[in-house]
């Protein structure tokens, strides 16, 4: 289960003017200035589910993220993860947790796909047997065969984030956090991605927290999904009841745009 309970978060930014004066002015004599990331935000979820973090850019969503990973400590308020602090206890947390940033990646750039997962297996200590099973598992379902023995910067994006979220799952992790795993994929390898996060979900019981901007992911996993704007929680409700605030189709643009509308972000 994850719980958050009036979690808040501030970023204390440095500032400065365009120019050359100012620039030299603001080597001596710095301003700062407070940005109000999160601001007394909780929820629960239970396990197995499926949950859409929505919002616009800088609404709060990958610092959440963050803070549920333990990268990031709160300012105030308090985060249990099964029972764990992410922060606090992040070497038998991360044990227990797959991450997959859409932007970022796990694997060894210059590496054949199937080394990384050698060292992730070492990295997490994956037991031998489990490590097998795992990665035939996940290769057969994310098709992943032919890639193993290529490195990392010789696969289309598509076939790397497959090779992603395979490696977030070696180690059987309890909760997925996936920050944009679809951007910038093509629609059969969004298809492939959603399939494979639906079926692990059902067979295995995966908690997820989903983060994108493509929301036909959204519409198409989401048990539940989570509105945030300006660093506060400002919507909780199940798939059916934001489809009904945003049209028929919550996939359209304009659909969601009008959503975010209706609360003032």
């Amino acid at each position: 289960m994850i719980e958050m309970k009036g979690i808040s978060k501030t970023y204390r930014v440095r500032r400065r003017e365009a120019g050359l004066g100012n620039a030299v002015r603001s080597f001596f004599s710095p301003a700062y200035s407070e940005i109000e990331a999160l601001r007394d935000v909780s929820f629960t979820i239970p396990d197995g589910q499926i949950v859409g973090y929505i919002g616009p850019n800088g609404a709060g969503k990958s610092t959440t993220i963050k803070i549920l990973c333990g990268i990031l400590r709160p300012d105030g308020g308090e985060c249990r993860v099964n029972g764990m602090v992410p922060w606090e206890e992040r070497k038998a947390y991360v044990s227990r947790l797959g991450v997959v940033f859409g932007q970022r990646s796990q694997l060894w750039w210059d590496v054949p796909v199937g080394d990384s997962f050698a060292l992730l297996k070492e990295i997490y200590r994956v037991p031998d047997k489990l490590y097998r099973e795992n990665v035939e598992r996940l290769t057969e379902l994310l098709e992943l065969e032919g890639l193993l023995t290529a490195p990392a910067r010789t696969l289309s994006l598509g076939q790397r984030m497959r090779c992603e979220i395979a490696a977030a799952l070696l180690h059987s992790p309890e909760v997925l956090f996936l920050d944009e795993p679809t951007i910038g994929l093509d629609a059969v390898s969004k298809l492939k991605v959603r399939d494979f996060i639906r079926e692990e979900n059902r067979l295995r019981g995966v908690t997820v927290i989903l983060t994108t901007h493509d929301m036909q992911d959204i519409d198409a996993l989401s048990h539940r999904v989570l509105l945030i704007g300006k660093g506060r929680l400002l919507l909780d409700g199940s798939i059916e009841e934001i489809r009904a605030m945003a049209g028929e189709n919550l996939s359209t643009e304009e659909s969601v745009a009008d959503l975010y509308r209706r609360f003032g972000i």
